[in-house]
């Protein structure tokens, strides 16, 4: 069953009883600048994804490494479980929200992130907030794979000994970028089978990494002696003074390890077979999961203190102490399992689609990819991930700031200023109400450089820990610095719908009569 409202001249677009609108083939010209097979909407007849599938994707993305390394920072940083798990758990609740705006798009329209940007930014300013979120997810990509890297040369080094005293090219051992640049490659192969094989990559994977995170946790609870000296750690930081200034940036930093995805989730939800499975998928996916596995991790992070007398938030140092061969190998297989679950998903669909979006005659999802893999690398993702306060303050808040303005902007177009009503045909033809200037929405522009600039202008770091200046960048934001991520989203949403406040109207009355 297809249509119940039928096509007209102006519109050729059709909707289903479920509310999901299509465009019939041939209702976009196939020449136009702006169109490519990956950037249109997806059939009614391919949205088929359920509530287990986004389930699903959300444990595979949740329960990896970097994942366990916020938890385990906040231990390392002198939080005790409940502080960190609380800190997590807070986060994704609230990160859900703009997660489920953003992906009401998906199913009713079928269209990607990028697609779906052009409604607010225009059909060539899309790329500005495409190539940002580019550019993050090609860094985080690059920063996976150097993890997953390490984690297969700890292990592997453990079973056949020997690896880590190889000859150094560029500073590390060769035996590491051989396991680099062959986690990098076997990446890439999955994704370029394309979306339906991720899928059913992420309907196994997430349940076999949930087992090897509790593996890893009965492991070091026998070696602690049971739970208790898991448990009994003490806070460092207690609930005064000194917990709230490390409190609110790493609440910041938490939000913005997953703000990547609340821009670009209709990558996802595109193919959901309608707002239920999405929406029940990602509620019970996201924060049940996180939280789960940041128990598992500051556990197992308490568990090390006791056991080793320092807390080792890194999984696979962690793993590699063990010189059971069994235990070595499944833990590499798990290593390698979660590390591609989120890799893919959540590093490499978006770059792919964002890139597809930036030349569509010339750059297709799969080309979209494999610029993504080269870019990860050369960012050189080592880097990001030396220490706690780089990672968490430094990396993520930045990050956080830049797309919580991004997400404000797509929001308050999506929900305030249109209502849900979008003229499909219009998202991909130029000269249409998405046109704006010359292609761009110089409103859209104005209040992401606002909302950005109040984010990320007083970032600064603790003397010695970063690359900011310890008084701000912008000495007289440094007070909302720590806030990046809702500062970012607040003030763009209200600058933007203020300044769109004059053609709101008209744009969704048009929309209606289309």
């Amino acid at each position: 069953m297809t249509a119940t409202v039928p096509p007209t001249p102006s519109d050729p677009s059709i909707t289903d009883p479920a509310g999901r609108v299509e465009l019939p083939p041939g209702a976009v010209p196939a020449d136009s600048r702006f169109v490519n097979d990956d950037l249109l909407p997806v059939p009614l007849a391919r949205r088929r994804w359920t509530t287990y599938n986004f389930c699903a994707l959300w444990v595979g993305m949740a329960h990896n490494i970097p994942s366990w390394l916020l938890a385990s920072g906040l231990v390392a940083l002198g939080m005790d479980w409940k502080q960190a798990v609380f800190t997590i758990a807070l986060a994704n609740v609230i990160v859900l929200a703009p997660m489920l705006l953003t992906g009401h798009a998906g199913p009713k329209y079928g269209i990607p992130f990028p697609v779906m940007a052009r409604a607010s930014f225009g059909l060539r300013g899309a790329n500005l907030p495409a190539m940002i979120r580019a550019g993050v997810a090609c860094a985080w990509f690059g920063i996976q794979t150097w993890i997953g890297g390490q984690g297969i040369f700890v292990l592997l080094g453990k079973i056949f000994g020997g690896w880590a005293e190889a000859s150094e090219v560029a500073g590390q051992p060769w035996t590491l970028w051989v396991c680099f640049v062959l986690f990098w490659a076997l990446e890439l192969a999955i994704i370029y089978r394309g979306m339906e094989a991720l899928r059913r990559f992420e309907n196994w994977a997430a349940p076999f990494v949930i087992v090897g995170a509790f593996v890893l946790l009965a492991w070091i609870a026998t070696k602690a002696g049971g739970l208790g000296p898991l448990l009994d750690q003490p806070s460092q930081l207690g609930w005064g003074a000194d917990f709230w200034p490390v409190f609110f940036p790493s609440l910041m930093g938490m939000i913005a390890f997953w703000s990547t995805l609340s821009l670009n989730i209709p990558d996802f939800t595109r193919f959901g077979a309608g707002q239920r499975a999405q929406v029940w998928g990602q509620t019970l996916g996201l924060p049940t999961t996180m939280t789960l596995f940041a128990l598992l991790s500051v556990f197992v992070t308490s568990g090390s203190q006791a056991v080793y007398g320092v807390a080792m938030w890194d999984p696979v140092a962690l793993a590699g102490k063990t010189d059971n061969v069994f235990g070595l190998l499944f833990a590499l297989v798990t290593v390698l399992v979660a590390t591609i679950s989120v890799n893919i998903a959540a590093n490499v669909v978006s770059p792919a689609y964002d890139l597809a979006n930036l030349a569509p005659r010339f750059i297709t999802f799969r080309t979209g990819a494999l610029i993504t893999g080269v870019v990860g690398v050369v960012i050189m993702p080592w880097k990001l991930t030396e220490t706690p306060e780089l990672y968490i303050f430094t990396w993520l808040g930045l990050v956080g700031g830049l797309l919580g303005s991004v997400a404000g902007i797509l929001i308050g177009d999506y929900w305030i200023v249109r209502r849900t009503a979008l003229d499909l045909p219009g998202l991909y033809t130029p000269g249409s109400r998405y046109w704006y200037t010359s292609g761009w929405n110089l409103r859209a522009v104005l209040a992401f450089l606002v909302g950005g600039v109040l984010a990320v202008g007083g970032s600064h770091s603790a003397p010695g820990k970063g690359p900011f200046p310890e008084d701000g960048l912008i000495p007289f934001l440094k007070p909302l610095a720590d806030y990046g991520w809702a500062v970012g989203l607040a003030a763009s949403l209200v600058l933007y719908v203020a300044l769109m406040a004059g053609r709101s109207a008209s744009d969704r009355a048009a929309a209606r009569l289309r």
